[in-house]
């Protein structure tokens, strides 16, 4: 009996020391290039019937201001000054999920949401979670908050087989996201919350949405 309990714990240690010597590898090489499909990528590819649109990969730099900070406003204000993780929204998300008896939110830091779109999928378990957790810490050390932000504008999913910003602004509005107005990056922000459902066209139907957007317009 001592002996099974035993080589158990040594097969979770190996695999653990495994996935966290492959993800730290790759959190490294994102230093230096930008990956050429993701994980969530290629689960839509495999699991959907929609095809992928063409990746377009824009810098930073050339994204407007006003959009990364609505990015921030939405998704997570303290990515500067955080390290992965933000407890407080995680417990705001915890009682959330329990008034609604089921997972409504989960208090993702803009970290965890580039860690789930680059190595994980969308579905909700405990699991994930913890993959998510690991991938977090290891990108909060090995990558700096500059680029964490350009991969989270790159590679999120957008809709339809659609990844990143610039390939949603080609797509939605016909030119580069440089180009499109303070309205449609309001617009773009807004359907980050479900792209699957909803986009520019009908994201007025969803009352979390609309609560998205006005949100979005107070702080502006």
């Amino acid at each position: 009996m001592k002996f099974r309990i035993k080589l158990i714990l040594l097969i979770i240690l190996k695999v653990h020391l495994w996935f966290i010597g492959i993800t730290t590898a790759f959190c490294i090489f994102l230093n230096f290039m930008n990956p050429l499909f993701t994980t969530m990528s290629v689960y839509r590819m495999i699991s959907s019937d929609y095809s992928l649109n063409k990746h377009k990969y824009i810098k930073l730099n050339d994204i407007p201001k006003s959009t990364q900070k609505m990015l921030l406003v939405m998704e997570d204000h303290k990515f500067y000054s955080h390290f992965g993780f933000d407890f407080e929204a995680m417990k705001r998300a915890y009682k959330r999920n329990n008034r609604y008896g089921k997972i409504k939110s989960g208090g993702s830091t803009i970290t965890q949401q580039v860690a789930r779109s680059l190595f994980l999928t969308t579905h909700r378990n405990f699991f994930r979670k913890y993959c998510e957790a690991w991938i977090s810490l290891e990108m909060e050390i090995f990558l700096s908050k500059h680029r964490i932000m350009e991969l989270y504008f790159n590679y999120v999913e957008w809709g339809k087989g659609i990844f990143g910003i610039e390939t949603a602004s080609q797509f939605y509005y016909g030119k580069s996201v440089k180009k499109i107005s303070v309205e449609q990056s309001k617009i773009l922000i807004t359907i980050l919350a479900n792209p699957i459902r909803y986009n520019p066209k009908n994201y007025y139907k969803s009352r979390t949405m609309q609560m998205r957007y006005n949100h979005i317009n107070r702080w502006m």
